[in-house]
């Protein structure tokens, strides 16, 4: 169980479990990437907006990956903004809230950190699988 968090600059942050033992630092850009991964993982989500799809997603570099992310980490709990978008033919009602409840549950079971909310903006539609 996390039991103190502190900001360490605008980049991170450290959460200490056991002084006797040190601390772990995450960075922004993992929680984002965490993020990106879990939202992306849904069903009817194409990718992130201005990213590209999971099939080559493990052939570049994290900035590409956490591209269409924003979180902000205040006092331990995080708030994320997430652009995504969807293939054609998915409700997009029920496919935002499983990114949400995807998206909330990987960043807290990966890293301890409370999530507040995950905003979604639709910022696009994939045509092309119907066509």
């Amino acid at each position: 169980m996390v039991t103190i968090m502190e900001k360490t600059d605008r980049s991170g942050y450290i959460l200490k479990e056991d002084e006797n033992i040190g601390s772990v630092k995450i960075a922004d850009d993992v929680v984002a990437m965490i993020a990106s991964l879990a939202a992306t993982e849904v069903d009817g989500v194409s990718a992130m907006y201005g990213n590209i799809s999971n099939e080559i997603m493990s052939k570049v570099g994290m900035k590409k990956l956490t591209k269409g992310v924003k979180v902000d980490v205040l006092n331990s709990v995080v708030t994320v903004d997430l652009s995504i978008t969807l293939e054609y033919g998915f409700n997009i009602p029920t496919t935002s809230k499983k990114v949400q409840e995807k998206v909330k549950s990987a960043i807290e079971n990966m890293t301890g950190l409370e999530v507040a909310d995950v905003n979604i903006r639709i910022a696009n539609v994939n045509m092309s699988s119907n066509q």
